[in-house]
């Protein structure tokens, strides 16, 4: 059985995250889309989180704290594309492996019209610098 665990309540030093290959996603997904869920979240700790009720700044010092604590393998964020909120999700995880200096390896996934597309590195950096993009 998997456990679906809340991001903002699981201890950073919890078994479930040390040396696992983690994946961080929108809560609304296991309604909207839990076939997508199923499939992305396959041998991976779940840890779900609504960026519509949590501040980016305390998921960014949670992200960064549990790289630094439980050293995952990887991290994978899936969200909805197109949110404001979600979009949020991916940024703070990049910030909080460039704060922890870690060469941990994320994956950006979003679903848009029933699809899952991933996203790179580069276009979550774009994605916060808007005079890049223009």
């Amino acid at each position: 059985m998997q456990l679906n665990l809340r991001l903002m309540a699981v201890s950073v030093t919890s078994p479930h995250l040390k040396n696992k290959d983690l994946l961080i996603y929108s809560s609304c997904i296991e309604a909207e889309h839990p076939d997508i869920l199923e499939k992305v979240a396959r041998d991976k700790t779940r840890l779900s989180i609504c960026m519509s009720e949590e501040h980016l700044d305390k998921v960014g010092f949670k992200i960064a704290t549990i790289i630094s604590y439980a050293n995952p393998s990887s991290i994978t964020i899936l969200t909805m594309d197109g949110s404001p909120h979600c979009t949020q999700l991916h940024v703070m995880a990049e910030q909080a492996k460039r704060i922890t200096k870690s060469d941990i390896k994320i994956t950006h996934l979003v679903i848009e019209k029933g699809q899952l597309i991933e996203a790179t590195s580069q276009a979550v950096y774009l994605s916060r610098h808007l005079s890049k993009i223009e």
